[in-house]
């Protein structure tokens, strides 16, 4: 059977190249990249990786993967990351990792954006999949209502203990569920007047190339 999520992932190191500075994403698809820019580094590539979560900063490290952070770097040449869902017009939905701030942040200060994923994760309309809200602790209970007024479900998510879940960042992620997300720029506006949302997990216009890997073992580019 196909791990399109390995094809994927590893195809997108072919636009590496030496002396770059590299956003590392999160999640499941990115973490066949970075396993594979681990052997490339250890064959003599020369690299900077700029992680945008713990997990993958981790995971960068145990392969040897020379890191900085956002701070410490005037620009990033090319970011790698995943994507929950994304369609034909580059406009997507990340954050299912919880990462989404960082990769929002990590994707802005990039001259080349690229996205790998499975097909399944090709959609005509965005919303399947939940739309994070990353959001402070503070008066999160505020947020959830203020939504519920407007008629939006949003849920607070939780980890398998039932503790809830918090991002790298110390806050919270509310999940909007059973919305179809048609206009997206309307709703991004609309989202960013929400006092205490730090950051939406809509991602539109930022990716420059999507990377699918497809279950025959076929690889689509889709490039803007």
């Amino acid at each position: 059977m196909v791990n399109q999520k390995k094809i994927a992932g590893e195809k997108a190191c072919e636009w590496i190249e030496d002396g770059m500075v590299v956003g590392l994403g999160t999640g499941s698809t990115v973490y066949y990249t970075i396993e594979k820019l681990g052997e490339l580094v250890q064959q003599g590539l020369k690299i900077t990786g700029v992680a945008t979560s713990e997990q993958t900063d981790r995971q960068a490290e145990k392969l040897g993967i020379p890191l900085k952070s956002l701070n410490d770097v005037v620009e990033i040449d090319i970011t790698i990351d995943g994507a929950d869902e994304v369609t034909g017009a580059f406009q997507g939905i990340k954050g299912g990792g919880g990462a989404l701030l960082r990769e929002k942040m990590v994707a802005e200060a990039s001259r080349l954006n690229i996205w790998v994923v499975g097909e399944e994760k090709l959609v005509d309309s965005l919303g399947n999949f939940p739309l994070p809200l990353e959001v402070i602790p503070f008066g999160w209970k505020q947020i959830k209502r203020s939504l519920e007024k407007e008629g939006i479900q949003a849920t607070l998510r939780t980890q398998h203990n039932k503790e809830i879940y918090q991002t790298n960042n110390g806050n919270y992620i509310l999940d909007i569920v059973n919305q179809t997300f048609t206009n997206p720029i309307k709703w991004q506006e609309k989202l960013a007047q929400v006092p205490g949302i730090v950051e939406q997990g809509l991602f539109l216009n930022y990716v420059d190339i999507i990377i699918c890997g497809k279950a025959d073992g076929e690889i689509e580019l889709i490039k803007k």
